[in-house]
């Protein structure tokens, strides 16, 4: 199942120049795709995209043990309401269900992870019942005309190989390889897409430097290092899996922010912009797409020992030639060298999944900012609405940060785009019915597809969108207190509803376009 489209024009810099940061404008005006019926570009893929540790459940069947997240939810006050993914949605048990609900959603491609907890419970030896669900899954999928992708991380490390010393240790990214080896030659006649790492900046800075999730830890130092040894596997993961499907589009999915100064003519602000934007976007997007740290980003964390992983052939390895970057939005921020007057949070203190609201009598679980320095770079709200997550709407953002990427990044590198998560959560309302009518969110995906359209308009291959999420889920350390679902399970029951959202995608999937706005 080919992934070609016709490239995009794009400026180039030499391999291995790192891009710097230019702070943008938001783009406020109307669009011609603001309002009426906006038709995608034809081979244009819609799907959904599910975690393994979100969904599956069967947290101690057919082999699996645990991974850092199994033990992290056991942590008082780590999760909400000490939730875990024992059961979930139960998807290990439900599959084919779950699958006939992707078919009847007119969906083309289902985005999900396989679980290395599942496959290689202590990370070294396989499990051939955590591999046969998989090979199960795969089947069911192609069975339904609806192209399986592959995600080999979504953040459940096995527990042995935390224990062992994690991603922050070097030895993790050998491990990772051979996993990526496993997975190839149990699947690679059946899967056509592959992306080796999802959202490594919630791996090291909320894992390993927030302590908001698993494993906890808190250290900036190890933050830094596993950051390096994850896209150190990535890279290895790519040799594996070239070698073993080499007619497979390969990648990674990265999660991003569009960091703006408050005050464009002030110097700090722009400053504080360009080190949110170094620590959240640029950090990876360099190394694997350029070659290269940011010059500057090193100068920032020289104290914090992230040279000192960084190995001779190591960059040459990380920025191996990807077919597809996973580009995953959902807001980004206006950041300044001063703090709002009425809150003096430190940027990432509540950062993504990160802050939580919580019940009485609730153990305290503390957390510190996900980013290594910190120190002046405030949040500033901008009055715009808001999600359940208390994370600002805004679709524009997505508009310039595919254009960014397309221009200094997967342009001159041949790489396409897909926008791989995009979604938000809302307190939904069961009707007696017992039907979801999410009209806030319908419009939310609704006017994130107009900006992914304005972007496409010009000039960047972006080849598809994959909400997030399928349906309701884990949401980490905010348990099953948050739902992003197109989809709506009853936790009791399993029962999956499809709200309104979910209609409306359908329609979008079978049409290859959005609707005119009513």
């Amino acid at each position: 199942m080919t992934l070609s489209m016709p490239g995009t024009g794009a400026r180039t810099a030499a391999p291995g120049t790192a891009v710097p940061f230019t702070p943008s404008a938001p783009l406020t005006r109307a669009t011609p795709n603001s309002s009426g019926r906006v038709a995608f570009p034809d081979g244009f893929r819609w799907g959904t995209a599910t975690a393994a540790y979100q969904v599956e459940g069967a947290g101690a069947e057919d082999g699996r043990q645990d991974s850092i997240w199994d033990v992290f939810c056991r942590v008082p006050g780590a999760v909400h309401q000490g939730d875990d993914g024992m059961v979930a949605c139960d998807h290990y048990h439900r599959y084919r269900e779950d699958v006939a609900l992707m078919k009847s959603l007119h969906l083309d491609t289902y985005r999900f992870s396989t679980s290395w907890a599942r496959v290689m419970p202590d990370g070294r030896t396989v499990n051939p019942r955590g591999v046969d669900f998989y090979s199960r899954l795969v089947d069911e999928l192609l069975a339904a005309d609806v192209m399986p992708w592959l995600t080999l991380y979504h953040w459940d490390l096995p527990q042995a190989l935390e224990e062992l010393g994690g991603w922050p240790a070097r030895d993790t990214a050998s491990r990772f390889a051979d996993y990526a080896a496993v997975m190839a030659d149990a699947l690679g006649d059946r899967v056509p897409v592959w992306t080796t790492l999802n959202e490594p900046w919630c791996s090291a800075f909320l894992g390993y430097t927030s302590g908001a999730h698993a494993p906890g830890k808190k250290s900036p130092e190890l933050g830094l290092a596993a950051a390096h040894h994850l896209m150190l596997g990535h890279g290895l993961a790519m040799e594996a899996l070239r070698d073993r499907v080499p007619e497979a589009s390969l990648g990674i999915t990265l999660n991003f922010t569009v960091s703006d100064p408050v005050d464009p003519t002030n110097p700090a602000d722009v400053d504080a912009a360009r080190r949110d934007d170094g620590m959240f976007n640029r950090i990876f997007l360099d190394p694997i797409l350029r070659g290269a740290y940011p010059q500057d980003l090193l100068v920032d964390v020289a104290h914090l020992g992230l040279a000192e992983h960084i190995r001779p052939g190591d960059l040459e390895i990380i920025s191996a030639p990807i077919d597809v970057l996973g580009v995953n939005y959902y807001n980004g921020g206006a950041v300044s060298a001063t703090p709002e007057p009425q809150d003096g949070t430190p940027l990432g203190t509540a950062g993504p999944d990160g802050a939580r609201e919580r019940d009485a009598g609730e153990p305290v679980w503390e957390t510190r900012s996900p980013n290594p320095v910190p120190e002046g770079i405030y949040p500033h709200s901008r009055d715009l609405p808001t999600t359940d997550m208390g994370w600002e709407v805004q679709p524009e953002g997505l508009t310039r940060l595919l254009l960014r990427i397309q221009e200094d990044y997967s342009g001159p590198r041949g790489t396409a785009l897909f926008v791989t998560e995009n979604g938000a959560a809302y307190p939904d309302v069961v009707e007696q019915d017992g039907t979801v009518d999410d009209q806030d969110r319908l419009a939310f995906v609704d006017a994130h597809l107009r900006a992914l359209k304005d972007a496409i308009d010009a000039g960047a291959d972006v080849r598809g969108y994959f909400a997030w999420s399928l349906m309701d889920n884990f949401e980490w350390a905010l348990g099953y207190s948050k739902r992003f679902g197109l989809t709506r399970v009853d936790y009791e029951t399993q029962e999956r509803t499809v709200k309104s959202s979910g209609r409306w995608y359908a329609d979008v999937a079978r049409d290859n376009a959005v609707p005119a706005r009513g």
